[in-house]
């Protein structure tokens, strides 16, 4: 009598047909980003007092490529894309990107998708230092800044960035390993008595004192132009080609620190990577932009829910992302209530919070 056996069930089609379709949706995530941000550029350098459109711009850079074409354009807006919005933009498509990619490592390296760079104090010992050095800058640096001249505060925030992620790194370290947990304490202690020093510092400021704290402590692209987009790029440059590297260990770290060793990553050597490579990011971003806030928050989220959580596509989506969003946040900067400027920072808080919060309802709605 013939029996019956059950057909094994083979689940390598189903496996094939997901890993397949989160491809396709990493690769549209990361096209749409790069069209976005492409968009994002053109809009910024042509919206101002005065309008430069998209063919006037072609015809300018192809000018500038020593190509003749029939694209008209005028001297004037040669000469304010030259010196002006092109600096602009690249400074905001830099800082964009390196704060949303530290976001996405610092979201993979914490395995918490609350984390953000200013977690662990960087954002926090930048402005203090730089609040520090306006306050403090007539007695205690004038040297210093005789020498650096209009480099002081931005060397000075950079400084103390690497400061208090120094000391974050050190008070975290527990027999010779950094402890995740142990370093979100300490982040959170360094960045209250770094918020601390800076109240009382502003405390003690002048009028004139207080609005340069103020304007610098919001974030800002209006120091941008050429010699200091030289001088800032073999910094994020680092960072924003090494950082997408990580993206398969990050993979294995979100399954824990022991089944990730077991399975042969260096974890030591790559928490020293992330943490070393994001404080470079986050704080060259910060010396010469000052301090705006909820885009390495935001962004990876949002990238997230499009891309999946392969961090390969989270972290190059977050920095063609971060770019994108700072650039057009810029552009609404100087343009909204023009001839003034508002520091970008209160439009990223504007943009951020309601997208923050509708990101928390929808995973409460989701788990609950």
């Amino acid at each position: 009598m013939p029996t019956l056996t059950a057909a094994p069930i083979s689940t390598t089609p189903t496996l094939t047909a997901t890993r397949t379709g989160a491809a396709t949706r990493r690769r549209l995530m990361l096209g749409g980003a790069v069209v976005l941000l492409v968009v994002a550029v053109v809009v910024s350098v042509g919206a101002g007092a005065m309008r430069i459109a998209p063919t006037a711009l072609l015809g300018i850079l192809l000018a500038k490529l020593g190509v003749s074409t029939s694209l008209a354009f005028e001297p004037q807006q040669e000469a304010v894309l030259w010196a002006i919005r092109l600096p602009r933009a690249c400074l905001g498509v830099l800082v964009g990107a390196s704060l949303g990619l530290a976001g996405a490592a610092m979201q993979g390296l914490f395995r918490n998708p609350l984390a953000d760079p200013g977690l662990i104090g960087i954002s926090a010992g930048a402005s203090l230092a730089a609040v520090a050095t306006i306050v403090l800058q007539v007695t205690l640096f004038q040297t210093v800044g005789e020498w650096l001249g209009l480099y002081l505060l931005p060397v000075a925030a950079f400084v103390g960035a690497c400061g208090t992620t120094l000391a974050v790194y050190q008070l975290s370290k527990e027999g010779g390993r950094v402890v995740v947990s142990t370093m979100l304490l300490a982040g959170i202690a360094i960045n209250a008595l770094a918020g601390a020093l800076t109240g009382l510092l502003t405390y003690v400021a002048t009028d004139a004192q207080l609005r340069s704290i103020t304007f610098w402590g919001l974030g800002s692209l209006g120091g941008a132009s050429w010699p200091v987009i030289l001088s800032v790029l073999p910094f994020l440059t680092v960072p924003l080609l090494w950082l997408p590297r990580l993206g398969k260990q990050l993979n294995l770290l979100a399954l824990g620190e022991g089944p990730a060793a077991h399975l042969g990553l260096p974890v030591a050597s790559l928490k020293r990577q992330l943490i070393v490579l994001s404080t470079l990011a986050v704080g060259t971003s910060v010396a010469v932009a000052g301090a705006i806030g909820f885009l390495g928050l935001v962004v990876p989220h949002l990238v997230r829910l499009v891309a999946g959580p392969d961090h390969r596509g989270v972290l190059l989506g977050s920095a063609l992302s971060g770019a994108a969003v700072l650039t057009l946040a810029d552009t609404l900067a100087r343009t909204v209530v023009a001839p003034t400027e508002l520091p970008i920072g209160i439009l990223t808080a504007l943009l951020g919070t309601p997208a923050f919060i509708a990101i928390l309802l929808r995973e409460k709605r989701r788990l609950f």
